[in-house]
């Protein structure tokens, strides 16, 4: 195995270059320090704080993939308490996460909740603290990242756009802020505007928008005049919660997203229109708009140029599955990007990427405009939607929309017959009283052998380093005897009986390279 680690390189240079210090970005970083990949991470924003980041409506929802993959890596906990120290004012004004009934998502706007689930439809998922409801402002997030990806040793430099680039089959050459630097990969991840997807000739196909969304903070002189939560009125659509912080989609085809100054004069004739009141605007505190724009890459790699997150698709914010996307692609690159670093990846792991990565995300943008098809302001839109609002009345429908929100739905075409391959992985009590999720944080495969068999551990050791043996019972196995799980958890060969050891090897192979000799 080739040893990148020890070759000597000039200071500027790096194994990867992610350009972007988003969630994504900061998440990639994580996971590429974890395998030792040396890291730079090139930021165009000097100063990583912005209101903008803490409004109330900028809270997303953490789906059960994101948690699970923040639980496997010691993240989840830090990142709760990071935000309960922080959400106060948040919480205050969300009017979501004030109701008495723990909410579990929403499908343009009709809400369901998790007690009307019937959770024996996932016979595959046992009891784990990804389960739990998270919701976190970007800041928050960023900051509890950013300091991961530091303290494992990552660099990030802040007001260093990228700006252009040129990549050989060697390496990539990046400049930002007047500096040059060179690396062996460059990701992208620097959001739906991404230089590094310009450059970088992706096709990037889709819809055009039908609305501006708004998300901002005011002061009312009639605040009465509004109604607290979601309304839907004849012209749009507004969510109002105390004191003033307001969201609203007018349909205009986009028109006026990021092509003129937000003024308060601009936001109160939205108001009027969109409420069908004549509410007044005192002042305007924050504002920011966002479209319903649908876009994804034809193809997330070109040579050693990536793309992740927004940089790769973009769609509207509804029900905040585009951050769960995003940082859905970062957990299935990092162990991917590292490998083929090592030099231990098999032939076909990093395109594995896109295959896995793009159906999942044209998923996502479906259900996007789904959404906004409903959401028109005209009789047969707002017909469907009452026959969509019936449906979510059920018990299966809300266990339908709730499985796709929160993504428990998520299984990769990995092939094999087991219908737990290609899942993410239970997170089985293991008898010595840890469970799979802890088992994960060094971001190695594992062989789980609940009848610790000889010939299960002799296959493990054939690949010492990158698959680590863990044997013993279980508190509740769901009929399993042996599972090979990926280093981002998911489960890449899963037996029921005494046999398949040869499957075992088959799907090792495929995912950590052959055996190691010697």
């Amino acid at each position: 195995m080739r040893d990148h680690f020890s070759i000597s390189q000039p200071s500027h240079f790096h194994d990867v270059i992610i350009a972007g210090a988003g969630p994504v970005g900061l998440f990639l970083a994580c996971e590429l320090r974890l395998a030792g990949v040396s890291v730079l991470v090139l930021e165009q924003a000097q100063d990583p704080h912005s209101a903008l980041k803490q409004l109330p409506f900028g809270l997303r929802g953490l789906s059960i993939p994101t948690c699970e993959a923040f639980h496997r890596r010691g993240l989840l906990d830090e990142i709760v308490a990071a935000q309960r120290a922080s959400s106060g004012a948040i919480r205050s004004a969300a009017h979501w996460m004030q109701q008495a009934r723990r909410p579990a998502g929403h499908f343009a706007g009709l809400q369901f909740f998790q007690d009307d689930i019937d959770a024996a439809k996932w016979p595959w998922r046992l009891p784990t603290p990804a389960d739990a409801a998270v919701a976190v402002d970007m800041q928050t997030l960023e900051t509890v990242l950013a300091a991961r990806a530091c303290s494992l040793g990552a660099e990030i430099r802040r007001g260093f756009g990228v700006t252009a680039f040129a990549a050989s089959d060697e390496d990539v050459t990046v400049h930002a802020a007047g500096e040059t630097f060179r690396g062996r990969w460059l990701v992208g991840c620097d959001g739906g505007r991404s230089t590094v997807r310009k450059m970088g000739g992706f096709d990037f196909v889709g819809t055009d928008p039908e609305f501006t969304g708004y998300s901002i903070e005011v002061e009312l002189a009639d605040p009465a005049k509004l109604h607290a939560g979601r309304n839907d009125t004849p012209a749009g659509m507004y969510t109002y919660a105390q004191p003033g912080t307001i969201a609203m989609v007018d349909f205009d085809g986009g028109a006026f997203h990021r092509t003129a100054p937000l003024t308060r004069e601009h936001v109160q004739s939205v108001l009027r229109r969109v409420s069908c009141t004549d509410v007044t605007v005192k002042a305007l505190r924050l504002a920011a708009t966002w479209t319903d724009r649908a876009h994804q890459a034809s193809c997330y790699r070109r040579g050693r140029v990536l793309l992740a997150g927004d940089a790769a698709h973009i769609h509207s914010p509804l029900g905040g599955q585009g951050l769960n996307l995003g940082l859905g692609d970062a957990m299935n690159l990092g162990w991917k990007l590292a490998a083929t670093i090592r030099g231990s990846a098999p032939a076909g792991l990093l395109d594995s990427y896109s295959h896995e990565r793009h159906p999942v995300g044209a998923e996502i943008l479906d259900w996007s405009r789904a959404q906004v098809a409903i959401m028109r302001p005209a009789p047969g839109p707002r017909a469907l939607r009452g026959i969509i609002a019936d449906l979510v009345a059920t018990r299966d429908g809300v266990t339908y929309f709730a499985e796709r929100v929160r993504g428990v739905s998520l299984r990769y075409d990995l092939g094999g017959s087991h219908p737990l391959v290609g899942r993410s992985a239970p997170d089985f009590e293991l008898r010595d009283g840890t469970t799979v999720g802890e088992r994960l944080r060094r971001a190695k495969g594992i062989l789980l052998d609940f009848d610790v068999r000889a010939s299960l551990a002799a296959l493990a050791g054939r690949w010492n380093g990158h698959i680590v043996y863990v044997a013993g019972d279980a508190r509740n196995r769901l009929g399993l005897s042996a599972a090979l799980l990926r280093p981002d958890g998911f489960v890449a060969w899963a037996s029921d009986g005494a046999s398949g050891e040869k499957e075992a090897a088959e799907a090792a192979s495929r995912w950590f390279g052959p055996p190691c000799t010697g």
